[in-house]
């Protein structure tokens, strides 16, 4: 999937592809569902019986997110939408504004995507060994 927001006046495009969580490993040196699970994205993308559901940005608790997370996504997701993009730091340096509350839930839905695709592969794999 891929989706262009404006950041501090800037069109950015972010893209979400299989490769997203070897990517974020890849670069920061953290299991991206691990920290997802910090945020509390992953309770909020499942249910309990494991079907799908909209991220709803109201429960998540701004004060205990871990902005650094956000940051970390948003470069991740531009960055495979544009190879060209500079390290994290670099390209952050780019915006004088970075309006988190605005971003998060633009990022959020590629999380969704995300983590609905590998749920999805999880219950093929399961479906096949079963067999």
């Amino acid at each position: 999937m891929e989706k262009t927001i404006t950041i501090d006046g800037k069109k950015v495009r972010l893209k979400a592809t299989a490769a997203t969580v070897k990517r974020y490993k890849a670069q920061f040196r953290r299991n991206l569902f691990a920290d997802l699970m910090g945020l509390g994205a992953i309770s909020a993308v499942t249910s309990l019986g494991g079907s799908q559901q909209p991220i709803d940005m109201s429960n998540v608790d701004l004060s205990n997110v871990d902005f650094e997370l956000i940051y970390d996504l948003t470069w991740l997701y531009a960055k495979t939408a544009d190879p060209n993009i500079p390290d994290p730091m670099t390209w952050l340096d780019e915006f004088e504004e970075f309006p988190i509350e605005e971003i998060m839930p633009e990022v959020m839905e590629l999380v969704q995507l995300t983590m609905g695709a590998k749920k999805n592969k999880e219950k093929q794999w399961r479906a096949r060994d079963i067999q």
